[in-house]
């Protein structure tokens, strides 16, 4: 019995070995946990440290309660409440008004404001070369003088105010400031037309320095005959002021004008801020010092090798442009080597981290910091190289196989061509000494991950130090990474601007108006949208002579007339025109000169699918005397042929599927009026009389070679347009009726449908 009973207690614990973890573990848990709350706990006579009547008691502890769970009388406000919204029945409903931008409603406010005190004497040449060097470094900066000259030079932004003396200038511009961007910048920094400053590392300045307290912050100066511990700030070498200290010190301005006196502005401006704030200058705050250097005469900056002038942030005084192009010159230097060390210490220091990662010395990428190569997962991700030489580009933006190297394809070419010359004799001199033949071939592809990337094969002539010579071929690679991501500023816009749809219309188009009218009542009209329809009817002469007996578009204008009775506070006015010729520039023309310079057009063509998320884009894209949008529409491919008699995928699983993206229309286009207007203006002057060039242009093309403004050209997934084949009207221009042929042949189906589709008519053909 006693081996049985044995087997079936082994058998038993066969069983329960999957599971004894599991139990072993939650009996450690529980025990555990009770352990720990009976040390929590503690005897029922021991106090909490923090109880009353604890000696270790502090008198900002936990909220008291009483025995039953309430909290103490007088210690309310410890206890979180939820106040509910109330508005008042009685009172109107207000709108609450939102801001433009959300750093304004969050109360953000912007780094640093500069301010550059000049005149009328040196505005032309001391502050010009302030500009030059570094005004382009800070975010804001502005100019201010007592008295302007006749001209004010191009790209400053200048404040007079009327009047050249010190203490009066000082007073009016810090009364400006505080008057307009009081609110809006943490720091303020001030200085002369005749200082320079390192611009790069004033912002890093203040990166560093916290805007809760009073900052004054320069070079510090004594008082003549006054106080040894009250300091100002030499005006000479620039100070800070934050944004705390101008609040406080705005109401006191009015005082320090009429109660103190100084010839120096500087001077005015420390005695003010002492007498009344307490506030004296400093040098260095926070663990930060306001490295300042006094420029003799005659000093010329490449000679200079002091420490103090190395670190200097500020130089003062500056005599003349040419110095202060010179000190510019210097400390680009020193920022630019200091660059350049910082990327091999970083460069050393990956090396020797890349041998402790998993992948060990073989993932280490070249160059190295720089990301690696993007890895395609398909032969559809595959990033193809651009054949190149020195007169010739194999991948040309027309489509075409062959065109010249020119503007700034040519530039770049060249300037990788000297790049790789400059690095080869870096590392072979002075053994051998390089210079170019020819380059032999050229590649370069666009990788978003990392930049611009480079092959070239160069035939090259090596020359010893003894002066011998040999012609050899050598193969380099270059990187052009991808440089620090900028934030362009765009003019503000918003979604309620109000959109004018011009749709043209032929006899070719009448069995696609009924369509888009429905897609535009109920996308527009049934959200009440703001957006307005104009459609222009282009009659050929032969229909304009039959006008009052037979109206070709008369069923269009009994569909508009339903669509206002429908909506009885919707107007859709119409243009009739005549012509062989639908020139899309002559039609627009017509159109301008009867809507307001204001108007945002959204110029549509008869099988757009309107809707309220592309009208939106519409809006946002297109920016007043900036920037004008073409969108690309997803045109659809002929059912026919896709599915072949099959059932029609549903729109929600196969959408933006069984199409493509029409490169070739330029039919929808958004552009306010004002801007068209203008490139109009300065194409009449262009082509003078000749009509019959607008024949072979459209909006397009107005906008691209005769304004300045930006032409945003992007894929638009919310612009789908159903197949159809477009009718091309011979009598416009080779170009243009080429490329509308190419969209219908385009738009026909994929290679993978058409291929299909001739495989099965030779099946056919063959039974």
């Amino acid at each position: 019995a006693v081996p049985g009973a044995a087997m079936r207690l082994a058998a038993l614990l066969a069983a329960l070995r999957p599971v004894l973890p599991l139990v072993l573990g939650l009996s450690l848990g529980c025990s555990l946990s009770l352990l720990r709350a009976s040390w929590s706990q503690g005897g029922g006579d021991e106090q909490c440290p923090g109880a009353p009547g604890h000696p270790g008691a502090r008198g900002g502890g936990a909220r008291p309660e009483a025995a039953d769970g309430l909290p103490v009388p007088g210690h309310e406000d410890f206890r979180p409440r939820i106040v509910p919204y109330y508005r008042d029945p009685n009172k109107p409903y207000k709108k609450v008004l939102r801001t433009r931008y959300i750093q304004t409603e969050l109360g953000f406010h912007e780094r640093l404001f500069v301010a550059v005190l000049t005149s009328k004497a040196t505005l032309n040449t001391l502050a010009v070369a302030v500009n030059k060097t570094v005004a382009h470094h800070f975010p804001r900066l502005l100019y201010f003088t007592g008295l302007r000259s006749a001209k004010v030079p191009h790209g400053m932004v200048l404040v007079a105010h009327g009047d050249e003396r010190p203490i009066w200038l000082m007073y009016e511009t810090m009364h400006y400031i505080h008057q307009h961007f009081g609110s809006d910048y943490d720091w303020f920094y001030i200085m002369q037309d005749d200082t320079y400053a390192q611009a790069e590392q004033v912002k890093a300045l203040v990166t560093h320095l916290s805007i809760n307290q009073d900052v004054y912050l320069g070079r510090a100066e004594e008082f003549i005959g006054g106080d040894e511990q009250a300091r100002y700030c030499h005006g000479g070498f620039g100070y800070l002021i934050s944004r705390s200290l101008l609040l406080k010190l705005h109401p006191h301005l009015d005082s320090c004008r009429n109660e103190i006196l100084s010839v120096r502005p500087d001077e005015w401006l420390g005695r003010c801020i002492i007498d009344f704030l307490g506030i004296a200058c400093v040098s260095q705050l926070q663990g930060q010092h306001y490295h300042t250097y006094e420029l003799a005469k005659n000093t010329e900056p490449e000679k200079e090798e002091e420490e103090e002038f190395q670190a200097a942030l500020a130089v003062h005084p500056v005599s003349d442009m040419t110095m202060m192009y010179q000190l510019h010159k210097h400390f680009s230097r020193i920022q630019l080597d200091r660059a350049y060390q910082e990327i091999e210490d970083l460069q050393m220091q990956i090396r020797n981290l890349t041998s402790l990662t998993p992948a060990g010395e073989g993932g280490l990428t070249w160059p190295v910091g720089i990301n690696a190569p993007f890895l395609p997962k398909s032969r559809f991700e595959v990033i193809s190289w651009d054949y190149f030489t020195e007169q010739h580009l194999f991948s040309c933006p027309d489509g075409s196989p062959k065109c010249e190297l020119s503007g700034a394809s040519k530039a770049d070419v060249s300037e990788i061509i000297e790049s790789a010359l400059e690095q080869l004799n870096n590392r072979y001199q002075p053994l051998l000494r390089f210079s170019k033949r020819q380059l032999l071939n050229g590649y370069r592809r666009f990788d978003p991950t990392r930049g611009m990337e480079y092959t070239l094969d160069l035939l090259l002539e090596a020359v010893t130090q003894k002066g011998h010579s040999h012609v050899l071929a050598k193969r380099v690679s270059l990187v052009r990474p991808l440089s620090k991501v900028e934030i362009i500023p765009m003019p503000y816009v918003t979604e309620a601007t109000r959109v004018q749809l011009v749709l043209p219309l032929t006899v070719q188009d009448l069995d696609f108006v009924a369509n888009f009218l429905d897609m535009f009542a109920m996308n527009t009209l049934d959200t009440h949208d703001n957006a307005l329809l104009t459609l222009l009817f282009i009659y050929h002469p032969y229909d304009a002579q039959r006008v009052s007996q037979v109206d070709v578009f008369a069923g269009v204008k009994a569909m508009v007339g339903e669509l206002e009775k429908r909506y009885a506070e919707v107007k859709i006015p119409w243009i009739s025109v005549k012509t062989e010729v639908p020139s899309q520039v002559k039609l627009m023309d017509i159109v301008s000169k009867k809507h307001p310079v204001d108007t945002l057009f959204f110029l549509a063509s008869v099988w757009t699918e309107i809707n309220m998320e592309f009208l939106n884009r519409c809006r946002m894209n297109t920016i007043s005397n900036w920037q004008v949008f073409f969108p690309v529409h997803f045109q659809e491919f002929n059912p026919a042929l896709v599915y072949r008699g099959e059932q029609t995928a549903s729109s929600s699983t196969d959408f933006l599927r069984d199409g493509h993206f029409d490169r070739h229309s330029f039919a929808e286009a958004c552009f306010y009026n004002s801007d068209y207007m203008t490139a109009r203006t300065k194409l009449a002057a262009d082509i003078l009389d000749r009509d019959e060039v607008l024949e072979s242009m459209e909006v397009f093309d107005v906008f691209l070679h005769y304004s300045g403004l930006h032409l945003f050209r992007a894929v638009e997934p919310g612009l789908v347009q159903k197949y159809a084949l477009r009718s091309c009207n011979p009598r416009l221009s080779e170009e243009l009726y080429h490329r509308c042929v190419l969209s219908n042949l385009e738009g026909l189906a994929s290679r993978s449908h058409l291929a299909m589709a001739l495989f099965e008519q030779e099946q056919a053909n063959s039974t």
